[in-house]
C-alpha cells in the first residue's frame, strides 16, 4: 500500500515538473535593447527626496520631502521642508513643479563670503556620499544636483503648511 502512494507521488511530481522543462528559453534575437535613464532623458524620482533647495542668492532654504502626482501621473507639487533645526520645528510647504528650477551643477559659493564657502559641501544632495568620484565616473547622473526656488526663508515660513490628508 505504501509503495502505491509513493509511486503516485513520484508520478504527480513528474507531471508537475514536466512543463518547466518543456519551456524553451527565449532567443536573444528578438529581445529589446536595455534601457537606461540617461538615454531615455528621464530622472530617477527616488533621488529627488532629500535634494537641497536653494534660493537665487544660493542660501539653502530647505530640502525636498515629497513629490505629489496628479491623476495623470505627472508631478504637480514639490513638498519642501523649511525652517527648524535638525528636523525639529520643520514644516512642509508645497511648491508647484513648474515654479522650481533644476540645476545639474553644484552650487557656486560667492567669493565675498569666505566662511560660508568652506562649510558648503561639494555635492548639494541631501544624502551622504562616501565617494563622489565613483558616482561621477559611472556615467551621466540621472537626477539634478539641487533645486532653486526664488523665495526667502521668511517667505517660505509665511506660506501655509501643506496637509497630506486633504
Amino acid at each position: 500500500m505504501l509503495s502505491k502512494h509513493l509511486a503516485a507521488a513520484e508520478f504527480a511530481t513528474a507531471l508537475i515538473a514536466t512543463p518547466a522543462f518543456a519551456q524553451a528559453p527565449k532567443s536573444s534575437d528578438n529581445a529589446p535593447a536595455a534601457q537606461s535613464a540617461s538615454s531615455s532623458n528621464v530622472w530617477q524620482g527616488s533621488k529627488f527626496i532629500g535634494l537641497n533647495v536653494y534660493n537665487n542668492e544660493n542660501d539653502k532654504i530647505g530640502d525636498i520631502k515629497d513629490l505629489m502626482l496628479n491623476k495623470d501621473g505627472k508631478v504637480d507639487l514639490v513638498v519642501i521642508g523649511v525652517g527648524g533645526f535638525l528636523g525639529v520645528g520643520e514644516r512642509d510647504v508645497a511648491i508647484k513643479w513648474s515654479d522650481m528650477k533644476w540645476v545639474n551643477e553644484p552650487v557656486r559659493s560667492s567669493s565675498s563670503t569666505s566662511s560660508g564657502s568652506a562649510s558648503r559641501p561639494s555635492s548639494t544632495t541631501g544624502a551622504n556620499t562616501t565617494s563622489s568620484s565613483s558616482s561621477s565616473s559611472s556615467g551621466p547622473r540621472t537626477y539634478p544636483d539641487h533645486a532653486v526656488y526664488n523665495a526667502s526663508k521668511d517667505q517660505l515660513k509665511a506660506m501655509p503648511q501643506f496637509d497630506y490628508n486633504k
